[in-house]
């Protein structure tokens, strides 16, 4: 079962969603070599599958027992460049018929689905762009009701020169607006209590946006909201919001030592049944009474595992919950109450089903500065001895790992290696000074973060620390790069999956995504000195053999960014090896993909870094 063939496996479901009805369920399904998405019956049939063609499927959720919503992003060329542009559509759950819910006069940003109906009707309120001219007033978007099963629509609220952003409440009032100036820096906030009333700016900031104090969920009394907010700690916790003066008033709930993630509302969106916790796995806080005994019952059915609810019909009648961990792909299955009964949905991984693979933990280490990092390690299972170490930062940057399945450390530790995958400064979950503590550091700090690891692992007698490859994809990738140009004596080898080599080509290319001023901003934030820690300006500083791969299709990180990395390496007579992938995309979408990945990866390993 260590095959490249078994580990490059799509997942066989994701993120399935059940209907309101419980009738049917739709998720991301693999079919032959590719992802769709797709509904099927829940007690079986044949799926409807939807095809979006070159556009990434971004998310998708029912509206009623019948009809889906689905965003869709694609790169298209405007004006000699390539733009990222979003698309909302409607999608019958029985049909399989795709209905466009914008005009061809849409602009860049057509997918903000701001609210969604409760009561059985297909209605949706839509916020999107009709130009991508900032000097025309369609450049900043309105809000249209659309009947996402004929894609009539009917305006609701015209545009405000400067909001991007509209946020609705349960009813479908939209009371606040989020307004930026045309680079995205200066950021206000526009509020209204009732359908009938002026919006009035009430908020200012020249920071960030997470500095305002913006609803997160607008309760039944109409002056009262709950909002996220850092508490005393720095750490992202839960409080009651007055709308009327946007005070904070009492905290509702917190995590000791990590950041709250959101809120899973009800049916109505007027309230909420659990908060989204981080934590070492992370996971769901039931706080509705009749979820906390459901998720007790699904408990009670699946012994010796660990159960989450993933989605519930409107009675709670049918459910989708997940059976899995940081060793195992895991399954799906429907509990159905009423019959007292589990239904399978499907593995992630067909081949290892439920097999329980190699150990994951969390351990922690000190950092050269004295700071604590978090860091998941899987180890080889049934292997003893100082072993090889694979160093794996995770994307983001602002981003973490966490003990959940990992296909990548799964393969790596199933060959023997230890994988260490470091959550380093700068990480997101673990508080706002933690996060603050990567300001200024990509590529410094963070990369000694990375190393630090090596030194920590090689003192418990776990690691042979010289026998040290590091392996990473997206920004991980680029701190792949950096450590075979910046760090190679630590180091036998690197492996860049879908990396950045140049960070001022980045800000180039994402130069046309909404708000890219603030975006330049916070990116010169993180790394004011661009060129000095972007790893394509330092060729003669390349000291290990570096693996680089990258998709042709990648519309997050340009392909250009590996490719001339690969290039003017070559040219200065560096070990390097470069494979693009044709059809490839930044997330290994397709199995050809994976699988050519790992093999090249296992064959890099198995020259550079041997078990």
């Amino acid at each position: 079962m260590r095959s490249p063939e078994t580990f490059a496996q799509l997942p066989g479901l994701v993120d399935p969603q059940i209907s309101p009805d419980g009738k049917q369920f739709a998720a991301r399904i693999a079919i032959g070599s590719k992802l769709y998405l797709a509904t099927m019956p829940i007690d079986g049939g044949k799926p409807r599958l939807i095809d979006a063609g070159p556009a990434q499927i971004n998310w998708w959720h029912w509206v009623n027992d019948e009809w889906l919503v689905m965003g869709v992003g694609q790169r298209i060329p405007i004006h000699g460049d390539y733009w990222y542009v979003s698309r909302a559509y409607g999608v019958g759950a029985v049909t399989a018929k795709i209905v466009p819910l914008v005009t061809r006069d849409a602009a860049q940003n057509a997918d903000d689905v701001v609210w969604s109906a409760s009561d059985g009707s297909p209605r949706i309120l839509l916020s999107y762009q009709t130009s991508v001219y900032s000097n025309e007033p369609g450049f900043w978007p309105g809000v249209d009701e659309v009947d996402i099963s004929t894609g009539k629509t009917r305006p609701s609220i015209d545009p405000h020169e400067g909001v991007m952003s509209w946020y609705a409440d349960g009813s479908g009032v939209v009371r606040i607006g989020i307004g930026r100036e045309k680079d995205g820096r200066d950021i206000r906030l526009l509020y209204r209590p009732t359908r009938d009333a002026p919006f009035r700016t009430v908020q200012r900031t020249k920071v960030a946006n997470e500095d305002l104090i913006v609803p997160s969920l607008f309760l039944p009394d109409p002056g009262k909201a709950l909002t996220f907010a850092n508490d005393e700690h720095g750490f992202n916790a839960l409080y009651e919001l007055d709308l009327a003066t946007l005070e904070r008033g009492r905290q509702v709930m917190a995590t000791p030592g990590f950041d709250l993630g959101g809120l899973i509302p009800n049916s109505a969106g007027t309230g909420y049944l659990g908060v989204i916790t981080a934590g070492d796995r992370g996971g769901v806080r039931w706080v509705d009474p009749d979820m906390q005994a459901l998720s007790s019952e699904i408990a009670d059915h699946v012994k010796g595992a660990g159960t989450q609810i993933i989605s519930v019909d409107r009675n709670r009648t049918r459910v989708i919950f997940f059976v899995g961990s940081a060793d195992s792909p895991g399954a799906y299955f429907v509990y159905d109450r009423a019959k007292a009964e589990v239904i399978p949905l499907g593995y992630v991984n067909r081949p290892l089903g439920l097999r329980r693979l190699n150990p994951v933990r969390t351990i922690h280490y000190k950092a050269r500065d004295g700071l604590d990092i978090p860091a998941v390690l899987t180890a080889p299972k049934d292997k003893t001895g100082k072993r090889p170490l694979i160093v794996m930062p995770h994307g983001g940057p602002f981003a973490r790992d966490d003990e959940s399945w990992d296909w990548w450390a799964q393969f790596l530790a199933s060959k023997g290696y230890v994988v260490i995958q470091p959550n380093y400064r700068g990480s997101s979950g673990y508080g706002k000074g933690f996060a603050e503590r990567g300001e200024g550091e990509w590529g410094l700090a963070m990369q000694d973060d990375l190393n630090d690891a090596i030194t920590a692992l090689a003192e418990q007698g776990m690691i042979d620390p010289k026998r040290v490859c590091m392996v990473g994809g997206s920004y991980g990738g680029y701190a792949a790069m950096r450590a075979a140009q910046r760090d190679g004596a630590l180091y036998r080898c690197a492996v860049s999956f879908a990396g950045v080599a140049d960070m001022n080509a980045m800000l180039r290319t994402d130069g046309h995504f909404l708000n890219s001023g603030s975006a330049r901003d916070w990116v010169r934030k993180q790394a004011p000195d661009l060129k000095g820690v972007s790893p394509i300006n330092f060729i003669d500083q390349f000291s290990i053999p570096l693996l680089l791969v990258h998709g042709a299709k990648d519309q997050r990180v340009d392909v250009g960014q590996s490719r001339s990395l690969a290039s003017r390496l070559k040219a200065a007579k560096k070990t390097v090896e470069y494979i693009e992938q044709p059809e490839g995309d930044h997330h290994l979408s397709r199995y050809e993909d994976r699988l050519s990945f790992l093999k090249a990866l296992e064959m890099f390993l198995d020259k550079y870094n041997p078990v």
